[in-house]
This record gives C-alpha cells, sequence and structure tokens, in this order.
C-alpha cells in the first residue's frame, strides 16, 4: 500500500539545527564593521579646524582692526589723486574726536569727571601744568591715589594710551598730542598745544615702563 500523505515543502527544514540556522543568518546579515564604540575622526577634526579659524579670526581682528575707530578707515572715502596734497587734519578736531569717543566716557563729555571716581579734567592742575607730566600720564597711564583740585582720587587707574608695552590701545604720537592739546583748551581751560614731537621725545627717552604714580609726577619739571 503506497504512501498516501502529500508532500509539503514547508517541512522539509524542520529538523535544521540552531547552529545551521545561526551561520544562515550571518551569510544573509554578513559581518557588521566594527564601529570602535562609535568613535567617528571627522567631527573631531571639524572642531579643531573651526576652532582653529575661530583664533585666527579673533586674533586679526584685535591686531588689525584699529579698536574699531570709525577714523581708521573709511569705507565711503575717495581714493586720493595722484600728486595730491594730503589735507592736514586741525588737531582740536581730531582731540576732540578723541575725547568724546574715548575719554569721555570716564571723565565726561564736559570734563566734570565723576565724583570720588574719575578724576574732573576742566580746571585740573594736572591738565593745565607741566606739558611733561600730562604726556607721561596719557602714554604710560597712572595708578595709585593722585590729589585733584583739593580731592584725593583712588578708585580706578588710568590704562595706557601709548605705543609702550602693556597699553591697549597703542595710540599715535600724533593722536596723543592732539587729545592732549583739545583737553588744555577745552572748557574753562586755556594752555598751549603739545606737539607730536614732544610726545614721541619723551616716549623715546622714557621707553618701556609701568604706569606713572603721583610721586614720580612730582618729581619731573
Amino acid at each position: 500500500m503506497s504512501d498516501q500523505t502529500p508532500h509539503d515543502p514547508r517541512f522539509d527544514n524542520a529538523g535544521a539545527t540552531d547552529e545551521s540556522l545561526l551561520s544562515a543568518h550571518e551569510r544573509e546579515l554578513g559581518k557588521k564593521p566594527a564601529d570602535n564604540g562609535h568613535y567617528k575622526m571627522l567631527p573631531l577634526v571639524l572642531l579643531f579646524v573651526f576652532s582653529g579659524l575661530i583664533f585666527f579670526a579673533g586674533t586679526y581682528l584685535n591686531e588689525f582692526s584699529g579698536h574699531f575707530d570709525p577714523s581708521v578707515f573709511d569705507e565711503h572715502g575717495k581714493p586720493a589723486q595722484p600728486g595730491a596734497a594730503t589735507a592736514a587734519v586741525d588737531p582740536l578736531v581730531l582731540g576732540k574726536r578723541n575725547y568724546d569717543q574715548t575719554c569721555a566716557t570716564c571723565h565726561q563729555i564736559n570734563g566734570q569727571g565723576v565724583a570720588g571716581i574719575y578724576p574732573p579734567l576742566d580746571g585740573a592742575e594736572w591738565v593745565t601744568g607741566s606739558p611733561e607730566r600730562l604726556v607721561h600720564i596719557l602714554v604710560y597711564g597712572l595708578k595709585g591715589p593722585v590729589m585733584v583740585k583739593g580731592t584725593e582720587y583712588n578708585a580706578a587707574a588710568m590704562p595706557a594710551f601709548g605705543r609702550v608695552a602693556g597699553s591697549g590701545y597703542n595710540w599715535t604720537d600724533e593722536r596723543i598730542a592732539a587729545t592732549l592739546t583739545y583737553i588744555r583748551q577745552a572748557w574753562s581751560n586755556q594752555a598751549g598745544p603739545i606737539t607730536a614731537e614732544e610726545v614721541a621725545a619723551i616716549r623715546t627717552k622714557e621707553g618701556d615702563r609701568k604706569e606713572m604714580t603721583q610721586e614720580e609726577l612730582l618729581q619731573l619739571p
């Protein structure tokens, strides 16, 4: 008597072992490449590249921005014609612009300063007195107590503005001379001008040094 059980191909692999099934799966899926704990070099490389670009951009701006002074570069200015003479800048105009943009933050537009913090410049003996002392103050800065118009000021130090070590401004001798000339003739002050040559002579003679003190200034003529 013949076997009448119908043939069903679904039962052909019923006797497959677990090992054979796993082996078949591995062949189908293939081996997964090692990803070293998901560690990728490209993001790290990009991080260093962009960090370097940001550092370079900041260094470049700090060196060549001219402290973002609008007088350094005029994007609307027309190029000078060959042979054209450069117009002379009025020291009082340049000095007032320097003062209004920088000095007035502490000493105020009216030159009266801030009581107990920033000394006044209007009527101050340091401004209208010895030009050499005044040049030293602006070029090298001033630290420690200072008597101005009978009141002692010691709350804030005067930074160095000249082209000397440690200066955060690096103003030229011409710019310093113009600013000092302005404050010596502004408000109620009536003192003579200061030239760039005087500033250069003092800076050359003194060289790089720390901030001035009142005692050191009083030893100057």
